[in-house]
């Protein structure tokens, strides 16, 4: 029993440490497309907006599904309220 445990919490730290990789990963993205969008026209930036809300049209984003909910709040954020 106690192997087993041991074993379940280092799977658990495996994991959180993927998480945490994941997460940092992201944020460097975040950083880079909100740096890439800043350094372009209103008109270019409003051309990749309008793009990506007719891609979510296109590919049927169910608005009722919590994980697209989700996604597009972020993009919103992203395109519309980037970071300082």
């Amino acid at each position: 029993m106690k192997n087993l445990i041991a074993e379940l919490l280092v799977k658990l730290a495996a994991k959180e440490e993927e998480s945490k990789e994941l997460v940092a990963q992201v944020e460097a993205l975040e950083i880079i497309v909100t740096a890439m969008l800043r350094k372009m026209d209103p008109e270019q930036q409003h051309a990749i907006a309008a793009g990506i809300d007719n891609a979510m049209h296109t590919a049927n984003v169910d608005a009722s599904n919590e994980d697209a909910l989700l996604l597009r709040n972020y993009l919103d954020k992203l395109l519309n309220h980037p970071r300082v």
